[in-house]
């Protein structure tokens, strides 16, 4: 086992203001992070959601026109109960997000409207931890985040953003990776464990098309909490793979 997978955790970095965090899938968030953007709202930090997607692939017994409505409601409750009123769309195709300069320049867009100090994306690693492959869609969604940065920093590259008063942003200092098999940093999220249930809790159809039950939510978040806290003192955790930039 890789040293960052079995040694203890530090704290995530604290001295920012702005995050937002950038993902496939609505529900993406709420499987195992949002107990950190509730500490972190609750600290008074801004955080924005900016999904590729609005999910309208994700419910094998819905079609597309009506899943995309259901779980763009779904994706704004589960924000609002974390503390975040801010929440975009990209409308990339759910279960065919590629990889390329469109996705790119859409997040490096954001990047420059939202300038974050933090980003926060899903796991862009071929496996989860434990070794269970990841899907395309999170793949290129957190590979196209990471490059996006630079590129919303860089005048020279996506130049029609400046014709619509996007100026670059280079203050991105950290990329925090959720879900990731070589996690290096935590937060405890003891204090905001029931808010991250509530949240999952939230997007219903989507449980629902899945079989899932409030118990099974409760124990999958906790069991994952319990886990990553093994290697941050023994509290209910978060983890991220964290790398400067």
């Amino acid at each position: 086992m890789a040293e960052e997978e079995s040694g203890q955790l530090r704290p995530m970095p604290d001295d920012w203001k702005r995050a937002l965090a950038v993902v496939a899938h609505p529900d993406d968030m709420e499987y195992g992070v949002s107990g950190a953007i509730a500490r972190w709202t609750d600290e008074g930090r801004e955080v924005t959601y900016l999904l590729a997607t609005r999910g309208e692939a994700g419910i094998d017994g819905m079609r597309p026109e009506e899943a995309a409505q259901v779980r763009e409601r779904e994706q704004l409750a589960s924000a609002a109960a974390v503390g975040v009123e801010r929440v975009e769309f990209l409308d990339h195709r759910d279960g065919v997000i590629e990889y390329g300069l469109r996705l790119r320049r859409d997040i490096a867009a954001a990047i420059r409207r939202h300038r974050p100090e933090l980003v926060v994306t899903v796991n862009h690693r071929d496996n989860w931890p434990g070794g269970w492959l990841n899907m395309a869609d999170h793949r290129h969604t957190g590979q196209a985040a990471l490059d996006a940065v630079r590129d919303a920093g860089n005048r020279w590259v996506f130049q029609e953003l400046l014709a619509e008063g996007l100026e670059p942003w280079q203050g991105v200092r950290w990329v925090a990776v959720a879900a990731s098999p070589l996690s290096t940093h935590a937060v405890d999220i003891t204090a905001t464990f029931e808010r991250a249930v509530e949240s999952l809790l939230c997007h219903r159809a989507y449980l629902e098309g899945l079989g899932q039950t409030e118990e099974d939510v409760r124990r999958f978040l906790r069991e994952g909490a319990e886990r990553s806290g093994r290697r941050f003192g023994g509290v209910l955790a978060t983890e991220f793979e964290l790398l400067p930039m």
